[in-house]
């Protein structure tokens, strides 16, 4: 008769001949080997063993094996990928040589407490030993990725950061060109008003004309704060012509500021991580969470 997915298979043995058995908190599978002739016990560590690792112990003891499956009641393959913790969760078919085994694990439920126990203490004892195996090696390629990347970045960032500096420094330079001509023209404003005073007039004369003068500038800050929502104060208004000026010169130089601020976001978050994830490794101490935003 043919098995499953149109596999052939030549008997279906009785599910005597493979036993699954807990012993100490591990299972222990049971069969006949086909050649050998002779019943071969398998303990198996469900967190860490695969189907697959398992089918290539039992060809191994037996050499005469040709081809080894396991598939699920409903017909389906199971992949050599999954763990045996999961194989053993439900019945299955261990076909071997075209011999179909059907295998009855036991009921988790139905165990014992004690095994129960054993099998809990088990589990957290393996995680603990994987983690402490193998925390350092992934500490050290994670290391090495975060390095690459932090030598991808500086590279895409430096002509973008010698662009920027030649547009700072000349936003910067017309930003102070721009308060000397304030300082220029108040100063003149000044002189001339004396001289238009003592010279020229008499303050009876030039004393409206200063009023108005003075009213005049407090009608030009309340119009910087309609149009700007922010009070006239000298550092910030050399700030905001700072911007108008770099912006300005960005666009004329196709200086893509968008793609600038976020590679040097990308940076310090990269220089965060390579901190956070270098500093247990100089303590020795359990590493800390890196959140990937990628």
């Amino acid at each position: 008769w043919r098995g499953w997915e149109g596999a052939p298979y030549s008997t279906l043995v009785p599910s005597d001949e493979v036993t699954v058995n807990y012993r100490h908190g591990l299972p222990v599978i049971t069969l006949m080997l086909p050649t050998r002739s002779e019943r071969c016990r398998f303990t198996v560590k469900p967190m860490v063993t695969t189907v697959g690792a398992f089918l290539q112990d039992v060809q191994r003891e037996d050499k005469g094996i040709e081809k080894a499956e396991v598939f699920a009641t409903d017909g389906s393959k199971v992949s050599d990928a999954t763990l045996m913790e999961v194989l053993l969760m439900n019945d299955f078919k261990l076909v071997i040589n075209g011999t179909a085994y059907s295998v009855s694990p036991p009921v988790k439920d139905k165990l014992s407490s004690e095994h129960a126990t054993e099998m809990d203490d088990i589990k957290s004892l393996v995680h603990r030993l994987f983690v402490a195996l193998h925390l350092e090696d992934h500490q050290i390629r994670k290391e090495r990725e975060l390095l690459q990347k932090l030598d991808h970045l500086k590279e895409e960032l430096l002509p973008l950061e010698q662009m920027k500096t030649r547009i700072t420094d000349s936003a910067d330079a017309k930003t102070s060109r721009l308060l000397w001509i304030g300082l220029a023209l108040m100063s003149t404003q000044g002189g001339a008003l004396a001289w238009l005073t003592w010279w020229v007039y008499s303050w009876d004369i030039m004393e409206p004309v200063t009023y108005f003068i003075t009213y005049g500038s407090a009608m030009a800050f309340y119009a910087y704060f309609v149009l700007t929502k922010q009070d006239y104060i000298y550092p910030d208004a050399k700030d905001r012509q700072f911007l108008h000026y770099f912006y300005w010169k960005s666009k004329k130089q196709h200086f893509n500021v968008e793609r600038y601020n976020k590679l040097k976001e990308d940076l310090a978050e990269t220089e965060e991580s390579l901190r956070r994830l270098r500093q247990p490794l100089h303590l020795r101490l359990p590493i800390q969470e890196i959140s990937d935003k990628d």
